[in-house]
This record gives C-alpha cells, sequence and structure tokens, in this order.
C-alpha cells in the first residue's frame, strides 16, 4: 500500500541520530522517518492499550500525537499503563501521557484533549489526524470513533484485550487499495453485547504492552507503507498458549451482493 503522509523536507540532526536504526531499516529509510515525523496520529484512550502505543509512537518519532483521554491516573492502573507513574496518581491521564511522550521524543507535537469522545465531538476531537488508534473501553465510544473515521475516511487502528486474549485489525473506509472494511463489519449494530470489565475479569498487563506496539507498527506500517497493513484482517491472540491466528474480514455490503 503506498504511503499515507508526505515526508517534512528533512530532519532535526538530533532527532536523525535518535531514529539511525529506522533510517537504516529496510522499507524505513530517511524517507520513510522523514513522513513518521509528518504524520499526526490520534489516539483514543492513555489506558493499558494507549499508553503502550503512545510511548512506541513517540519513540518511532511521530510528529504529532494527539491524546484523548478524561480520566486520571489510579493505582491499579499501573499494572499495565505503563505511561503513567507513581507520581502521576491523580493527575490526568492525558497530562502524564504528555509528559511521558516529551521525555521520550523532544520533537513530537503532543495535544492532550482531556475528554470524554462521543457522538457529539468525535468528529471535532478527530479531526486534522491521518490516523486513529482506538484503545477506548466502551463500545459506544468504538462506535463513536468508527463513525467519525469512515466520515473522515482515514484508517482506524484498532485493538481490544480482555483477560489473556487480544484482537488486533484496520478498518478503513476508503482505502486506495483493496476493499473498504468498517466496525459493523466486525460487530454489526446490536451484536456486540454487554462485555465484562477488565475489573471484573482482569487482564494481563503484558499482553497490553504486547497489544500496544502492535498498533503502533501498524501505524508505522500506514504512514510509510511499508509491508501490509492488517485491513481485512482480524489478528487474534491468545497469550495463555502463546498462539495467534488470523481471520479474514470482508465488507456486509460486499457479501451482502
Amino acid at each position: 500500500m503506498r504511503p499515507l503522509v508526505d515526508p517534512v523536507p528533512e530532519l532535526d540532526p538530533d532527532e536523525r541520530t535518535r531514529t539511525a536504526r529506522h533510517t537504516v531499516l529496510r522499507a524505513i529509510g530517511d524517507e520513510g522517518q522523514r513522513r513518521l515525523a509528518a504524520a499526526h496520529v490520534a489516539v483514543v484512550g492513555a489506558g493499558g492499550i494507549g499508553s503502550p502505543a503512545l510511548l512506541a509512537m513517540a519513540a518511532a518519532g511521530i510528529g504529532t500525537i494527539t491524546v484523548i483521554d478524561d480520566d486520571t491516573v489510579e493505582l491499579h492502573n499501573l499494572q499495565r499503563q505503563i505511561a503513567h507513574r507513581i507520581e502521576d496518581i491523580g493527575a490526568l491521564k492525558t497530562e502524564s501521557a504528555v509528559r511521558a511522550i516529551a521525555a521520550l521524543s523532544p520533537h513530537t507535537t503532543v495535544t492532550a484533549a482531556t475528554a470524554r469522545l462521543d457522538d457529539t465531538n468525535a468528529l471535532e476531537l478527530l479531526a486534522g489526524a491521518d490516523i486513529v488508534i482506538d484503545t477506548s473501553d466502551s463500545f459506544a465510544t468504538r462506535r463513536a470513533v468508527a463513525a467519525a473515521t469512515e466520515t473522515l475516511g482515514i484508517p482506524l487502528v484498532w485493538g481490544a484485550v480482555r483477560e489473556w486474549h487480544a484482537q488486533i485489525t484496520v478498518f478503513w473506509s476508503k482505502p486506495p487499495e483493496g476493499a473498504p472494511v468498517v466496525l459493523n463489519d466486525l460487530f454489526a449494530i446490536g451484536t456486540e453485547g454487554d462485555p465484562p470489565t477488565c475489573a471484573q475479569v482482569g487482564v494481563l498487563g503484558a499482553l497490553c504492552v504486547q497489544v500496544g506496539g502492535m498498533l503502533a507498527t501498524e501505524v508505522v506500517k500506514l504512514v510509510t507503507g511499508a509491508g501490509q497493513p492488517l485491513l481485512g484482517r482480524l489478528l487474534v491472540v491468545d497469550a495463555l498458549t502463546g498462539r495467534q491466528h488470523e481471520l479474514a474480514l470482508r465488507s456486509a455490503k460486499a457479501v451482502a451482493r
């Protein structure tokens, strides 16, 4: 798939040194790294999956990150939400995430949106982003994010973790190549049910870190044009057995025809 964004003209010398292991990496190189510096990624949620995704993207040299969350840091978060520290307890997660990103990547511009994303503000909060990562913890929010990205025509990198299990995919209503696949193709409206919360059934912290890194990898691929994104493929992870497998996703509209 072709790269999503045009590259910046050049990197700051310090940033070039910091990201040198990318510029020698096949399929990224100097031009790919300059594309990463040009990219704007919005992340919905700075919790279990969002935290490692934010850190990985900052480390990768993403130029602009918008962090959207309305929650504060609590002690029980720290088993998995690795962008936050003991000293951040009680602080807004957006503020804590901004500090963590700045400590990793001073050339990344970070915008903190301390708000609960919903149908009324999704388009405003996500406007200007090249890609959106959704790590939210409710289907109402996920529906609002999906609807906004479909309207904007931008890719949605999507991940979910519960207990020892995870799902990762990419939705895109207007991809330049391949068939469009959207959230409704995975979960038709009204079929998602009412899943238990992490507080009720638990979640493996290390798996959250793994999935956050995988979401950041999908962002890097989309921005630079490297490899094959998970568009039309749902990656299912079973951490207990150490197994992963894929399920094909197709547009419900195409199937209906």
